[in-house]
C-alpha cells in the first residue's frame, strides 16, 4: 500500500518496484479481530453475547467461518496479539534488523513531532497506496495472467478496534518481496526528502506556517502520524514466501522477518497493521474510519469495505411469571396457553461497501438523467433542494480534467468574502481538499459548487502548488468559462423565473464580479438586471435595455437612488420621460459601482444622467445661445450668492417642471455615491469634502420662479427677499437631488418664515368681510357687546390662528 511514483519517497521503489510499493497495508493478527473484549474484577476475559457473521469475509485473508463454540477462543487469541508479537519476533531466527537511512530517520522524525495538524491524511494516503496497487496487478496481469491465478478479488478492506486502537488496511493487490520491503521502506534513493527539509527550513525562516501537509510525497510514513508501530505483511505472487516488516516511530531500525503462522498468510497482497498512539486511539472507530473514506476515497475505482457493526431483529421467548400463570391457569383448563414472545436486536459484524467504484463524473453525460444529477448534488454538498443548473463536462488537450458544476437553489447565510468548500477537488479520484480561497474559482463565483478530477495534479497538492500551478491556472479560466455559459443559460430559459430567483439569491455576487474581474466582463454584463422607468416591477436585461432604445439614442441612461420611488421620482427624468426614453435605476448599494467598471455595453456607453454635461441629442445652439445670454447675469448673481456651495450655475437641458436642480461634477460623485461614502466607518472626510464642491447648479429658464429672479436680478440684485429665495431654492434643490443638507434647522427655519409672509392677511381679510356683512341693529337700540368689541389686528390673528 505505499505508493510507488506518485506517493512513495523511494527511487528505487519508482524504477523497479513501483508495483510491490504500492502495496502496503496492516496485519491482523487474528481472524476475529473485530470482535470486543473486556476484562472483569479478576482480570478474567468477558465476552458480549452478540452472534458474528465472517460468512463474508475471505478466507484468503486469514478469515475463516466458524461457530459460536470458537468464539472465545477466537477472541482470546486477539486479545494476547500485542503481548505475542514481540515474543515471536525475538524468537524467530529468521528475523532480520535493518537500519534506516539517515534522511528517513529524519523525516520520520519530523512526522512524528507534530510537523502535521491535519492527521486524518494518513488514511487517504495509506488507502490511495493500496488502490495504487491493485492497479499495478491489473496492469501487470495483461501480460502476466498467472499474477491472478489465485482468484482473489480486486478490493481493500479497512478493519478498526477501537477497544485495543488497532487499525488494519488489507489490500489484495501486487505484494512486495523481501528486497522491495527494503529498498520501499528503508531507503530513499533520491533526492525528495532532502528537498522535503529544505523546504521545511526556509519556511520556518520565512515565518510561514510549517504544515506543509500534501507537499511532498511522504505516502506510507504517514501512517506514524497516528501509530507508534507499525506491521507491514506482504506477499508478492512473484514469491512463495511472506514477509513481515516492523517498525516503531521513535526508532531508528526496522525488522523484517518470514511469516510462518498459517492462519495469518496471504494468497497476494498486503496487510498493514497500524497500533495507534493514545491521543490518536479515536481513529480506531469503525464509524470514523467509515467516514474518512467516505470523505477522502469516496470515488477510489476499487471496491473498499469497512468492518461495520450491524443488527437485526428476532422474535425470542420469554419466560412465563408464575403468578400470571397461575391467573391464566384459573381461566379454564381448555384454555391454550400461549407462549410469550418479544423482539430484541441482535447485533453482528460483517463487511459494508463504504464507496461508490463509478464516479457519477467519469460517466457519459449522455447516460446520465437529470434525477442522478440532482441525487448526487444533494447527497456530496448535504441540500435539500436540487440545483437550479448542472454542468458536465470533460476538458482535454493541455490539460485534462472532468467536472460537474451546480447552481443552487438559494444562497447560503454567510459572507460574499467568506471561504467556502462549494469546490471539492480529486486527483485521480482521490479527494484532496474542499478548503479554497480563489485558486480554483474566484470568489464572486463561490456560490457554485461542484467536483474537479484531474489526472494532471500530483496527488500530495497543497495551497503553494495550487497558486504556483500553470495547470491550476488553466483549469480557473476553463471553470469559471463554463460556469458563465451554466448561467447564461438559466437566464435563456424559456422559464423566467428560474433566472429570476437566481438573481434574487446571486445577483450581488455577479456585481462584485463586474468590480473585482475586468476579463469577464463581456460574459458578466449579459448577466445584470436593472429596474427602469418602463419597468418598474419586473427587472430587464441590457440586452432588453438596447433593443428598445430610441434610434437617435448613443447612450445608456441610469440614475442611482436608494429605491425605484425615489429614482422614479427624481428631477433629471423629467425631459428624458417626455421623449419616452428608457432610464435605469440603480437601486442597491453595489450597482453604481458595478456599471461605471463596466463603462460600456455593446459600444453603448453608460451615461449617468444626475451628472454635468448631459447631452440628450437635441440641442438647438441659437436658442441655447440666445437662452444663456438673456440668463447670464442671473447665473452669475445665484452663484455670487451660494459661493462654494456650487462649482458653476448653468442653463438646465433636462428640466421641464421642476425650477431647478442640483447635479454632481462629471467626475464627482453623485448624490447616491455620496450618501453611501458618508455612511463608511472608514470615510475620508478629505475626500468626501473635495467631491461634494464639484456640484452643479442648473435652473430652468422656462420656470415661472427662475423668470421672477431674473427680474429680480435685473431690478433690485440686494433685495432681501430675492436672496433669501434663492437660498431656499438651493436647500430645496439639494434635497430633491437626493443630496443631504448641512443644516436642515436653518432650511425648515427659511421656509416657515416665507410661510408666514406668504400667509400674512390671507384668511384674516375674509373674516373681516364676514363682519361687515352682518346686519346692522334697530334704531333706537343698543349693542352692548358691539359698543365693546375691540379692533383686532391682522397680525395677532394669525398668531391667535
Amino acid at each position: 500500500m505505499l505508493g510507488a511514483s506518485r506517493r512513495s519517497l523511494s527511487a528505487v521503489a519508482r524504477l523497479r518496484g513501483a508495483a510491490s510499493c504500492r502495496a502496503l497495508s496492516p496485519s491482523v493478527s487474528s481472524p476475529d479481530f473485530p470482535n470486543k473484549v473486556s476484562e472483569s474484577e479478576h482480570g478474567a476475559p468477558q465476552f458480549q453475547k452478540r452472534s458474528f457473521t465472517l460468512l463474508s469475509v475471505p478466507s484468503s485473508f486469514g478469515f475463516h467461518k466458524f461457530q459460536q463454540s470458537d468464539l472465545r477462543e477466537s477472541i482470546t487469541t486477539n486479545k494476547r496479539y500485542e503481548s505475542s508479537a514481540a515474543a515471536v519476533d525475538s524468537a524467530d531466527s529468521s528475523c532480520e534488523k535493518f537500519e534506516y537511512q539517515a534522511e528517513v530517520n529524519r523525516l520520520m522524525d519530523l512526522i512524528v513531532h507534530s510537523l502535521y495538524s491535519n492527521k486524518e491524511v494518513f488514511l487517504r494516503e495509506l488507502v490511495s497506496n493500496a488502490s495504487d496497487a491493485l492497479d499495478k496487478l491489473r496492469y501487470l496481469s495483461v501480460t502476466e495472467p498467472d499474477l491472478l491465478r489465485d482468484g482473489v478479488d480486486l478490493d481493500v478492506r479497512i478493519q478498526a478496534d477501537k477497544d485495543n486502537g488497532i487499525v488494519t488496511i488489507i489490500d489484495s493487490g501486487i505484494g512486495m518481496t523481501k528486497q522491495e520491503l527494503v529498498d520501499s521502506l528503508g531507503t530513499i534513493a533520491h533526492s525528495g526528502t532532502a528537498k522535503f527539509l529544505k523546504a521545511l527550513k526556509e519556511s520556518q525562516e520565512a515565518g510561514k506556517d510549517s504544515n506543509l501537509i500534501g507537499q511532498f510525497g511522504v505516502g506510507f510514513y504517514s501512517a506514524f502520524l497516528v501509530a507508534d508501530k507499525v506491521i507491514v505483511s506482504t506477499k508478492s505472487p512473484k514469491s512463495d514466501k511472506q514477509y513481515v516488516w516492523e517498525g516503531e516511530a521513535n526508532s531508528s531500525s526496522y525488522t523484517i522477518r518470514e511469516e510462518t503462522d498459517p492462519e495469518k498468510l496471504l494468497p497476494r497482497g498486503t496487510r498493514l497493521t497500524l497500533f495507534l498512539k493514545n491521543e490518536d486511539k479515536g481513529f480506531a472507530h469503525p464509524e470514523k474510519i467509515q467516514k474518512l473514506v467516505k470523505n477522502y476515497s469516496q470515488f477510489v475505482s476499487f471496491p473498499i469495505y469497512t468492518w461495520q457493526e450491524k443488527g437485526h431483529t428476532k422474535e425470542v421467548e420469554v419466560d412465563e411469571d408464575p403468578t400470571e400463570a397461575k391467573k391464566e391457569g384459573d381461566d379454564g383448563p381448555t384454555a391454550e396457553k400461549q407462549k410469550k414472545t418479544k423482539t430484541v436486536i441482535e447485533k453482528y459484524w460483517d463487511w459494508e461497501l463504504t464507496n461508490e467504484t463509478q464516479p457519477i463524473w467519469l460517466r457519459n453525460p449522455k447516460e446520465v438523467t437529470t434525477q442522478e444529477y440532482n441525487e448526487f448534488y444533494r447527497k456530496t454538498f448535504n441540500e435539500y433542494l436540487d440545483p437550479l443548473a448542472s454542468s458536465h463536462f470533460t476538458t482535454e488537450g493541455e490539460v485534462e480534467f472532468r467536472s460537474i458544476l451546480f447552481v443552487p437553489s438559494v444562497k447560503k447565510e454567510e459572507l460574499i468574502d467568506s471561504k467556502t468548500k462549494n469546490i471539492r477537488l480529486y486527483v485521480k479520484r482521490v479527494f484532496i481538499s474542499d478548503d479554497f480561497d480563489g485558486e480554483l474559482f474566484p470568489r464572486y463565483l463561490s456560490f457554485v459548487k461542484g467536483v474537479v478530477d484531474s489526472n494532471d495534479l500530483p496527488l500530495n497538492v497543497s495551497r503553494e502548488i495550487l497558486q504556483e500551478s500553470r495547470i491550476v491556472r488553466i483549469m480557473r479560466k476553463r471553470l469559471v468559462r463554463k460556469a458563465f455559459d451554466m448561467i447564461l443559460g438559466i437566464s435563456l430559459s424559456e422559464n423566467r423565473e428560474d433566472y429570476e430567483r437566481f438573481w434574487e439569491n446571486f445577483g450581488k455576487f455577479i456585481k462584485l464580479g463586474c468590480i473585482e474581474d475586468k476579463e469577464n466582463h463581456k460574459r458578466l454584463a449579459p448577466l445584470l438586471r436593472f429596474f427602469s422607468n418602463q419597468s418598474e416591477n419586473e427587472v430587464i436585461s441590457l440586452d432588453e435595455y438596447v433593443e428598445n432604445m430610441k434610434p437617435e439614442q448613443k447612450d445608456i441612461y441610469y440614475v442611482a437612488a436608494d429605491s425605484v420611488t425615489s429614482a422614479k421620482n427624481a428631477p433629471f427624468l423629467e425631459r428624458l420621460t417626455e421623449k419616452e426614453c428608457e432610464v435605469l435605476f440603480l437601486v442597491d448599494p453595489m450597482d453604481e459601482v458595478a456599471i461605471q467598471n463596466l463603462k460600456s455595453y455593446k459600444e453603448k456607453n453608460f451615461v449617468d444622467i444626475s451628472k454635468e454635461d448631459l447631452d440628450l441629442g437635441d440641442k438647438d445652439e441659437e436658442k441655447e445661445k440666445e437662452i444663456k445670454q438673456e440668463f447670464s447675469k442671473t447665473c452669475d448673481w445665484i452663484k455670487k450668492r451660494l459661493g462654494d456651495k456650487v462649482a458653476r450655475v448653468d442653463i438646465s437641458h433636462r428640466l421641464s417642471s421642476s425650477p431647478c436642480v442640483l447635479v454632481s461634477g462629471k467626475f464627482g460623485w453623485s448624490a447616491n455615491m455620496e450618501r453611501l461614502m458618508r455612511a463608511q466607518t472608514m470615510g475620508d472626510p478629505v475626500s468626501l469634502e473635495f467631491m461634494r464642491s464639484r456640484r452643479v447648479f442648473e435652473i430652468n429658464p422656462d420656470h415661472p420662479i427662475i423668470k421672477s429672479l431674473n427680474v429680480a436680478c435685473e431690478a433690485n440684485p440686494d433685495d432681501p427677499e430675492a436672496l433669501r429665495a434663492v437660498d431656499v431654492l438651493f436647500e430645496t434643490a439639494l434635497i430633491s437631488s437626493g443630496f443631504i443638507p448641512d443644516n436642515p434647522r436653518e432650511l425648515s427655519g427659511k421656509i416657515y418664515e416665507m410661510m408666514g409672509t406668504a400667509f400674512a392677511g390671507k384668511w384674516t381679510s375674509g373674516s373681516a368681510e364676514v363682519e361687515h356683512s352682518q346686519p346692522s341693529p334697530l334704531p333706537g337700540t343698543q349693542n352692548n357687546e358691539a359698543s365693546k368689541g375691540e379692533v383686532v389686528e391682522p397680525v395677532q390673528v394669525e398668531q391667535q390662528k
